[in-house]
C-alpha cells in the first residue's frame, strides 16, 4: 500500500496456492499490470492497479457500456478506412469506472480479447490513457471502491494498427468487504503456506515470477456472414463475420445433477472432499490402522465424500483404503515426485506406483494425481509430467480406467508450454487454490476469489472437468495483509468457500499438524479443519 494525498489501493483477485508435499510457497502469482502503454500520466497523477483474467461471472447481470465494441460474447465487426487515432471513451455520470483496456490489432483478421476484472478497495484517482504523449493533467477519473469487469471481447479488424477499447462495468464492494487503510510502510512479502506431505519441511522453493499477460489470440476470418454495427462511411460493402461462441459456462452449471457416491468429482452438498495424511498430529508417526479407521469414519460422519492422499506412504493403500472401503468413502490417490526424478524408473516413484498397480481398492478411486506441485518446484519438466502420466496410465491400467490429472497452481497451469504438454495427457483439470495467500483477499471474500480461479481453471483445457485438489485457511499466525488467521476468520473464509465452489473443493487439512514447523507465517502448523466442519475425534 502506499500513502499520499489521493490513497490508492487495487488489489488483483488473482493468486492460488504453491504447495509442496509437505510444505507449500504460496504467493500471489497470477498478477497482470494493465498499464501497458506507451503514454505517459503527468506527476500530479498516480496509477496503481493490478487484473487477473477470466470471464466475468462473479458478476450477475452486469450491464453494457456503449462503444465502438461489442462488450458481450458477440462478435463486433470493424472496417476502419484507417488506423484509430481518438481517444478512449473516459467514464462520465454519477458511475465513474476505471479507463477502458487499450488494445492493438497490428493487421487485419480476427482477434479475441479475453476479461479482465480489477477491485479498487478505495477511492482511487487514476490516469486514463491517452494518444498524445502527456495526456492533460486535469483528465483523470476519480474511481469510487468497486469491482470493474471489462468482458471478453472478439474484434474483426480490416486496416493495420487499430486500436480498440473495452470499457469497464462496475458493481459495488459486498458491505462486508473490509476496506484498506493507508499505510506508509510497505507490504511484507507474503509468508510461505501450509504442507501437505509425509517428508519434513524441505527448503523453501523459490515460486516462478508472474506469467506476463496473454497475447491477442488472432484466428482466421469467420466465414458467416452477419452486418456490420458500425459502417464506416464512405458506405462500402458490410463486413461480415460469424457469431462468436458463448463464453464458458460456470463449472457448477456443468453438472445437471450429482452423481451416486463412489463416482464423479463433484457432490450434492456443499464439502466435496478433504486432504487426508495418516500421521499424528503432534509426534508425526504414523497412525495405526484403526486410528485411521476412526479419522475416516469420522470424516465420513462429517458428511465428506472423498479423501485426497498424496502418496502411499505411512501404508496409505492399506490402511486409509480399508477405513474407506468400510465407511463408503471415495478416495483420490497420488503419486508424489520429489527432487530425486521426474520419470517412471526413479525408485521413490517406482515405488508408489508399483504399490498402486498391485492394490486391490481401485473401485474406490475418484481421480489419480500424479505430483503435487512438481512443475512449479522444478521437479519436472511439463514434457517430463507429460510422460510420467503416460507410464503410469500403463502401469495402472489394468486395474484402473478413471480420471488422471496434475495438481500445479493456476500461474503454472495458465504456461503454454505447460497447456500444450499437458491437457493431452490429462481428464480432469486440477489446481491448488488458497486464498489466505493472498494480501488483498479478506476472509470474507475467500469464496469470491477461489471461485473466480476455478471459473478461470476450466479455460485452460477445453472440455475437462475441473476440481479445487487443495483449499484452506490458518486458525492461527501472522496476519498477511487482509488474509488475518484465526479461528473465526477460518470459520469465515470456509464458510465463504464452501457457499461459493465447495462442491468442487477438496478442503485442506483434517488436522493441523503441530509436529511440523511453524514457519515464516507461523500458521503452516494450524491450518486443521476438523472443528470447522463439526468433527470431534475420539480414539477410546
Amino acid at each position: 500500500m502506499k500513502g499520499g494525498l489521493v490513497a490508492a489501493a487495487l488489489a488483483s483477485l488473482a493468486s492460488g496456492a504453491a504447495a509442496q508435499h509437505h510444505r507449500h510457497a504460496h504467493d500471489a502469482l497470477f498478477k497482470r499490470s494493465n498499464n501497458g502503454t506507451t503514454e505517459i500520466c503527468t506527476p500530479e497523477c498516480t496509477t496503481t492497479w493490478s487484473t487477473f483474467l477470466g470471464p466475468p461471472t462473479l458478476l450477475p447481470d452486469l450491464p453494457t457500456t456503449t462503444s465502438a465494441v461489442s462488450t458481450t460474447a458477440s462478435t463486433s465487426s470493424h472496417t476502419p478506412t484507417a488506423p484509430s487515432t481518438t481517444k478512449p471513451p473516459t467514464a462520465t455520470g454519477d458511475s465513474p469506472v476505471p479507463p477502458p483496456v487499450a488494445y492493438n490489432c497490428p493487421t487485419p483478421g480476427d482477434y479475441t480479447f479475453p476479461a479482465t476484472t480489477i477491485t479498487v478497495y478505495q477511492t482511487t484517482s487514476i490516469c486514463p490513457p491517452g494518444v498524445t504523449p502527456a495526456p492533460n493533467s486535469n483528465d483523470t477519473v476519480v474511481v469510487p471502491p468497486g469491482i470493474y469487469v471489462a468482458p471478453e471481447i472478439v474484434v474483426h479488424v480490416t486496416v493495420k494498427n487499430f486500436v480498440t477499447y473495452c470499457p469497464f462495468t462496475s458493481k459495488g464492494l459486498p458491505t462486508a468487504t473490509p476496506v484498506s487503510t493507508i499505510s506508509h510502510t510497505p507490504v511484507p512479502p507474503p509468508p510461505p503456506p501450509p504442507s501437505s506431505s509425509s517428508s519434513a519441511p524441505a527448503k523453501q522453493q523459490t515460486p516462478p515470477p508472474p506469467p506476463p499477460p496473454p497475447a491477442p489470440v488472432k484466428t482466421q476470418p469467420a466465414p458467416a456472414p452477419v452486418k456490420p454495427q458500425t459502417p464506416p462511411p464512405p458506405p462500402a460493402a458490410p463486413v461480415k463475420t460469424q457469431p462468436a461462441p458463448p463464453p464458458p459456462a460456470p463449472v457448477q452449471s456443468q453438472t445437471t445433477s450429482s452423481p451416486p457416491s463412489g463416482h464423479g468429482l463433484t457432490s450434492d452438498n456443499d464439502h466435496f472432499g478433504i486432504t487426508y495424511t495418516p500421521f499424528n498430529p503432534v509426534s508425526g508417526a504414523c497412525k495405526s490402522a484403526a486410528e485411521v479407521e476412526v479419522d475416516i469414519g469420522t470424516i465420513k460422519n462429517g458428511g465428506f465424500d472423498v479423501v485426497r492422499v498424496y502418496s502411499t506412504d505411512c501404508n496409505t493403500l492399506e490402511n486409509v483404503g480399508n477405513a474407506c472401503k468400510k465407511h463408503g468413502v471415495g478416495m483420490i490417490v497420488g503419486v508424489f515426485v520429489k527432487a530425486s526424478g521426474c520419470t517412471i524408473d526413479t525408485s521413490e516413484v517406482k515405488e508408489q506406483v508399483d504399490a498402486l498397480a498391485a492394490w486391490a481398492h481401485w473401485d474406490l478411486v475418484r481421480l489419480v494425481v500424479v505430483g503435487n506441485e512438481a512443475i512449479m518446484n522444478g521437479y519436472c519438466s511439463p514434457q517430463q509430467l507429460s510422460a510420467l502420466v503416460t507410464s503410469v496410465k500403463s502401469s495402472c491400467g489394468g486395474k484402473y480406467t478413471g480420471p488422471y490429472t496434475i495438481s500445479e497452481t493456476l500461474n503454472i497451469w495458465l504456461r503454454p508450454d505447460v497447456r500444450s504438454a499437458i491437457c493431452g495427457v490429462v481428464d480432469v483439470t486440477g489446481a491448488n487454490i488458497h486464498a489466505f495467500f493472498n494480501a488483498a483477499i479478506a476472509p470474507t471474500m475467500a469464496g469470491v476469489f477461489v471461485k473466480g480461479q476455478i471459473d478461470i481453471l476450466s479455460t485452460i483445457c477445453p472440455g475437462n472437468e475441473v476440481i479445487n485438489l487443495e483449499c484452506g485457511y490458518p486458525l492461527g499466525g501472522k496476519p498477511n495483509g487482509l488474509a488475518v488467521p484465526g479461528p473465526s476468520e477460518q470459520a469465515i473464509a470456509i464458510k465463504s468457500i464452501r457457499e461459493s465452489c465447495g462442491h468442487k473443493t477438496v478442503f485442506f487439512d483434517f488436522q493441523s499438524s503441530l509436529w511440523k514447523n511453524p514457519s515464516v507465517c507461523e500458521c503452516e502448523d494450524k491450518f486443521g479443519l476438523a472443528s470447522v466442519f463439526g468433527m470431534t475425534v475420539s480414539y477410546d
